[in-house]
Order: C-alpha cells, then sequence, then structure tokens
C-alpha cells in the first residue's frame, strides 16, 4: 500500500513537472532602422497595389468608354445657340472650317466665326465668283478669273495679291504661302505670293503641248516647300495626264525646274481633276477610276505608295490630314452608293452602302457627315452610324464643334450649335 501511494506520488510529480514552461531565450529585439524600413516598404507595396488598382479600373473604364462611343448612336438633337442672317445676305453663301471656328463667305464679303457664333473680323469685298483655300490659320479667298487674292489669317486680313493674269485655282501653305494657277489664252502660269500678298520669284510656265502639261490642280503641302500637281498633256493627239512634284525649298533649287517626280504610265487613259497634299509627307490623287497615294518622305524623290483601282463611277472625293475618301455608284442593287475610308497612306478602313440622297460630304477628324439641304447622317472612321436627323432650315455646312457630341450647322440664313444626345 505505501509502496503503490509513493508510485502515484512521484507519478503526479513528473506530470506537474511535464506541465512547467521553463522559460526560452529573449528574442532577440529588430533595430529602429529595420522598423522603419519594414513599415516603409508596407506602405510603398499598398500604394503600388492602389495605383494598380486605379489603372486597372480606368484602363476597363476606357475600353469600355471606347466601345460605347464606338458603336452609341444619338437620338436626339438639342440646339445650344443659333445665329440669323437677314435673307438679303443670302444670295451666295459658303462656309468653310477655320481651325475650330468657320469662315463664312460670300459676293460681298467674307467673316471669321468663333464658338460662339460671333465675328472675330469682317471684310468686306466684291467677287463675282470667290474660291477658298484654307489651311490652318490661313485663308485664301480669290474671283475665279479675277486678279485678286485676299489673304488672312485667324486676327483679319494680312495682304492683297494683284495678279496680271485671270485666277483659275488656288492653294494656300499652314504658313500662308498661297500658289495660284493663272491662265492667258495659251498659256497657264503657277506663281507663288507670300502671305503679305507680295508675289515672289518662284513660278512655272505650262502649256498643253508642252512638257509639262496644262494644270488642272495643285496643292501645297502644309510647310509650303512642295507643290503637288495635276497635268494634263497632249501626246500623239490624245490627251493624257500626269502627276508631277516640285520642289520649291533651298535644296529644290539645285535641280532642274525644281522637278523631283512625276508618274503618267498608270494613269494613261485617266484624268485626275483633284490632288492634295494631306500632311508635308503623304498626299493623294483623285483620278476617275482610282485613288493614288504618295509619300514625300525622301523631299527630292516621292514614291507612290499605293494605288486603288475602282471599278464604279466615282460620285464624291473627300478628305483631311488623316483619311481619304470616295463615294461611288453602287452596283449590288440593294444600295444606291457606297463610301470607301482610308488612311493617309492608303489602307483600307472601311466601306459602308448606304441609300441617302446625300449632297455633300465632309470628314472633320473621325467624323464623316453626309447631308443635304434638310437633312443629314453622321458616321464614325469605323463606318458605325452616330446620328440620322432633319434640320428646319436650309444647311450648306456640317461640322464638328470643340466638344464631342456638338456639330455646327451652317446656312445662309442662320448657324446653328446643335448638341446630339
Amino acid at each position: 500500500m505505501t509502496d503503490l501511494s509513493s508510485m502515484n506520488r512521484e507519478t503526479k510529480k513528473k506530470h506537474l513537472r511535464s506541465r512547467v514552461i521553463t522559460p526560452g531565450k529573449p528574442a532577440p529585439q529588430e533595430s529602429s532602422e529595420k522598423i522603419i524600413k519594414k513599415a516603409h516598404g508596407t506602405v510603398l507595396r499598398r500604394r503600388l497595389f492602389i495605383l494598380l488598382g486605379i489603372l486597372i479600373f480606368l484602363t476597363i473604364s476606357s475600353i469600355a468608354y471606347y466601345w460605347h462611343q464606338r458603336g452609341f448612336q444619338y437620338k436626339e438633337a438639342t440646339v445650344i445657340w443659333e445665329r440669323q442672317y437677314e435673307r438679303d445676305e443670302a444670295t451666295f453663301v459658303q462656309y468653310v472650317p477655320y481651325g475650330e471656328n468657320l469662315l463664312r463667305y460670300s459676293k460681298d464679303g467674307a467673316s471669321h466665326i468663333d464658338s460662339a457664333g460671333k465675328d472675330i473680323w469682317v471684310q468686306p469685298y466684291e467677287m463675282r465668283s470667290p474660291i477658298v483655300a484654307v489651311n490652318g490659320d490661313y485663308a485664301a479667298i480669290a474671283d475665279q478669273q479675277g486678279s485678286q487674292i485676299y489673304i488672312f489669317d485667324k486676327n483679319g486680313l494680312l495682304g492683297i495679291a494683284a495678279t496680271t493674269l485671270p485666277v483659275m485655282k488656288l492653294t494656300i501653305s499652314s504658313k500662308g504661302l498661297v500658289a495660284a494657277i493663272l491662265q492667258d489664252q495659251t498659256t497657264s502660269y503657277i506663281y507663288y505670293y507670300t502671305k503679305e500678298g507680295q508675289q515672289m520669284k518662284l513660278w512655272l510656265t505650262s502649256f498643253l503641248n508642252g512638257e509639262i502639261g496644262y494644270p488642272l490642280d495643285i496643292s501645297l503641302s502644309p510647310d509650303g516647300s512642295l507643290l503637288m500637281g495635276s497635268f494634263t498633256y497632249l501626246k500623239g493627239g490624245e490627251l493624257k495626264n500626269r502627276i508631277a512634284f516640285y520642289n520649291f525649298s533651298e535644296v529644290g533649287k539645285n535641280v532642274p525646274d525644281r522637278f523631283v517626280g512625276g508618274f503618267h504610265e498608270m494613269y494613261d487613259k485617266s484624268m485626275i481633276p483633284k490632288v492634295c497634299y494631306l500632311d508635308n509627307i503623304y498626299s493623294v490623287a483623285f483620278a476617275d477610276s482610282s485613288i493614288s497615294f504618295y509619300s514625300s518622305l525622301d523631299v527630292m524623290s516621292p514614291r507612290l505608295l499605293k494605288q486603288v483601282s475602282v471599278e464604279e463611277e466615282i460620285r464624291t472625293v473627300f478628305y483631311n490630314s488623316q483619311y481619304a475618301g470616295i463615294i461611288v455608284k453602287s452596283f449590288s442593287g440593294e444600295y444606291d452608293y457606297r463610301l470607301d475610308l482610308y488612311s493617309s497612306e492608303g489602307n483600307h478602313i472601311f466601306s459602308k452602302d448606304f441609300s441617302f440622297d446625300y449632297e455633300h460630304v465632309d470628314i472633320d477628324g473621325d467624323t464623316i457627315f453626309l447631308y443635304n439641304e434638310d437633312s443629314c447622317r453622321i458616321y464614325n472612321r469605323f463606318g458605325n452610324l452616330k446620328y440620322e436627323g432633319t434640320f428646319d432650315f436650309p444647311v450648306s455646312r456640317l461640322c464638328s464643334a470643340s466638344i464631342p457630341g456638338e456639330i455646327i450647322a451652317a446656312g445662309p440664313q442662320a448657324v446653328k450649335k446643335i448638341k446630339l444626345h
């Protein structure tokens, strides 16, 4: 009995000893510098995660907005402001976009209208058949078959060029340099004028049966150093057409007649009524059966990038600094017309079949306007219809306003800023 009790006591002691916690070595204390570094790293990681979350949110929002805007169609229109004109002013009135504003011109004068519908300047003149060229902050207005060219910037008249021969066509650079086709009974000339209206010692002389030919159309590069022209000439008793490039910069005077490039074989049976520089590098020629895209990256040797053949009848052409397009009569039978849009390098963007009795087509930024006097269709650069509606006054020009979703509608009797929603 005594032995059993002793065994029980020993067992309990062992059990109690096993439950006693033996103090270990004290944990090493971290230095304050390490604690600060660890806390700083935690803050940086937290900020990085927050920034990453914001970037992901903005990216998703941007993508969602992009796809929404790409396919979103406006259903209604509200007039923000309007400006009325007297009916006796509305005999002949045209508008062209002028920067973010409008240039209004008629036989009696021109005015620069700002984004609020107010006149920045007004210039009176008398012309029988005014023609206009606009590039950036500069504009030129001439009386076709007359002898005066009015040159403006956004602040008003800079000068008046007096020509010795009738003006047929004109073009202007983004620096205010003007080139004009002048003509007498047998010869055509291309003269240069400064923005103040002074004739420069730069010109070309051409004859229908000469080496260059008769100029149908010309276009200056935005910096004014290059000139592109469509020239028709006689060969073997037949009318032919060619594209020619001239360099009027300092380097261009080192080559005969400043001629730096010509293209004619692909236009053997075509006429080229319209040429234009889209920017300082890319240019386009609209022929009656093709569109040709050129590059002047090498200013002394322009090259053909792409020629797009067109089987259908080309009804209308349009362009801006980024795109060039045509509207053709459709062969499909289901639709009346087809719109084809290309990049400045000649890459196909989209084609759109439609049936709409349009009279005008313009492109402003990424927006394409098809319209007549009392109705319109507006497309984006993806070919999606953005708005279709009617007007309550005669419209002769549509263009984008400075704020997305707003347009300017202008006609002989009124100008209105309209919000689409």
